[in-house]
């Protein structure tokens, strides 16, 4: 596939330009982290060449310099926020952050429970983290935040929060989601560390939008269309264009907070070291793009899977059709329709031929293989077994699982779990490869050949049982459904 972005060059401007920040603070810098700290595919997605876990393996190269806070709402903890991606709630979530970030080595400071009201849910979390051995400390809500400065900055706002000991150069601040007051348990920190006489700075780290990229580059559009249930949008930073006539991009939500952030650090540090919210980022990611056509290519196709994405949330929650109307105008604003990838039309004219669901997906190379529904093999099932002999180089014609392998699957499924459906999904169909693997050197070829499938796009006629999602995307292949259900039924599993 077609590498857009130098993932090695980001990785090394990145920890220099950070360094340099802290230096410019006396040798304490609060990084608000924004975005995901790992496993960020959709920075993957836009900028092909860029690592899922870039910014975490930057912060391994400076580790002995690095301390973590996590910071988790009050409110979120009380009403079992799930992580959409994980299926897990915050405070799980907060849990797998630290064995994590342990695991890797890094110094934890302590979790951080912002806008603390003695919620019950927030309290039984508190004495879970003391009976783990987690240290925690309370923030509450500020009457008028976040526009009565003089409060906020005084013993009656930031002053009342609990302050959490810090020994490292580097802070990051982190969470599991949007929402967590990740700023202002950054400044919070920072207006301690000022009643205490040290030095330190505040710095934010958000990959998105890329400040040096046009407003209306897809890399950009792209992320409007990956945050299109939180209502951002990019916007040209007015603050930078004043102060330094040159044109940046930001978002809303920054450029909307930016007077009354610039007012708070006034008051803290006596002079605010920025002049705009692009001054406040540290991000480098726009100086690692090496082939600016190929990130162009990868966002078009990024927020044609957004559109199809939130197509099937609508058909299957009923909810939400404004999303996929704005995911509509991002798609006209690129200049990409439905039909960008080519998986899509050979999808649905398998589906057409056949009279049953169909998938397509674009290889590597190129080349269009697809699959289709047969008597024990669903569309998924086929496409995965066909993708996996394009890149293996074998026939596809060739039968790699031998009936007799497939047919007691088959019959136990039916006979003895009671399912409807006799027909293999993707996984199944993955750990019948893995058994013939044993005698068959042909299926072992393909079984090591799965990695080759990481990146690739697939599209299906139908919407994908949830079985079927989770395998293809274990195995990092892109997947789209054309918003509709195999059966017309009011249930769907």
């Amino acid at each position: 596939m077609r590498i857009g972005f130098d993932n090695d060059k980001y990785l090394a401007l990145q920890a220099e330009h950070i360094r340099e920040r802290i230096g410019q603070f006396g040798g304490k810098l609060y990084l608000e982290f924004g975005g995901k700290l790992f496993d960020d595919y959709h920075a993957s997605r836009v900028l092909p060449g860029f690592q899922p876990d870039s910014k975490i393996r930057m912060l391994q190269q400076m580790a002995e310099d690095v301390e973590i806070i996590i910071a988790i709402n009050a409110n979120d903890i009380e009403k079992n926020k799930v992580r959409g991606d994980l299926g897990i709630t915050y405070d799980e979530d907060v849990l797998r952050l630290l064995d994590i970030f342990r695991s890797m080595g890094f110094a934890t400071a302590g979790v951080v429970i912002t806008r603390f009201e003695n919620q019950p849910n927030a309290l039984a979390f508190r004495h879970r983290l003391d009976s783990l051995g987690i240290k925690s400390y309370l923030h509450y809500p500020i009457a008028g935040y976040p526009y009565d400065t003089a409060r906020i900055v005084s013993s009656e706002g930031y002053g009342k929060n609990e302050f959490v000991e810090t020994t490292h150069p580097l802070v990051v601040v982190t969470a599991p989601g949007p929402g967590s007051g990740k700023m202002a348990t950054c400044l919070s920190q920072l207006y301690h560390e000022h009643e205490r006489g040290v030095e330190a700075g505040y710095a934010k780290y958000e990959t998105f939008p890329i400040w040096n990229l046009p407003l209306k580059h897809p890399v950009n559009v792209a992320y409007e269309a990956a945050t299109v249930d939180l209502d951002d949008a990019n916007t040209i930073d007015p603050f930078h264009l004043e102060a330094y006539g040159e044109t940046t991009v930001n978002y809303n939500r920054d450029v909307e907070i930016f007077p009354v952030l610039k007012a708070m650090m006034e008051r803290i540090l006596g002079t605010s070291p920025y002049q705009s919210p692009t001054d406040m980022g540290v991000n480098m990611a726009g100086m690692a793009i090496v082939d600016d056509e190929a990130c162009r290519e990868a966002a078009k196709m990024e927020i044609v899977r957004r559109y199809f994405q939130a197509a099937v949330d609508e058909r299957r929650t009923g909810l939400h059709h404004e999303y996929v109307e704005h995911l509509e105008l991002l798609m006209n604003q690129v200049g990409v329709d439905t039909n960008f990838s080519p998986a899509r039309s050979a999808a649905l004219l398998k589906a057409e031929a056949t009279g049953a669901p169909a998938g397509a997906m674009v290889l590597p190379d190129g080349r269009v293989v697809t699959g289709k529904t047969s008597d024990l093999l669903g569309a998924a099932s086929s496409l995965l077994m066909n993708a996996l002999k394009g890149v293996a180089g074998v026939d596809e014609d060739l039968f790699v699982i031998s009936d007799e392998v497939i047919e007691p699957i088959c019959d136990l499924k039916t006979s003895t779990l009671h399912a409807k459906n006799p027909r293999l999904h993707s996984d199944e169909t993955l750990l019948a490869l893995s058994v013939s693997s044993a005698t068959d050197p042909i299926a072992k070829q393909l079984v090591d050949a799965a990695d080759q499938l990481r990146g690739c796009d697939a599209f299906f006629s139908v919407i994908l049982s949830p079985t079927d999602e989770k395998l293809y995307r274990t195995l990092g292949i892109n997947i789209c459904c054309e918003p509709k259900y195999e059966q017309r039924r009011y249930f769907h599993k």
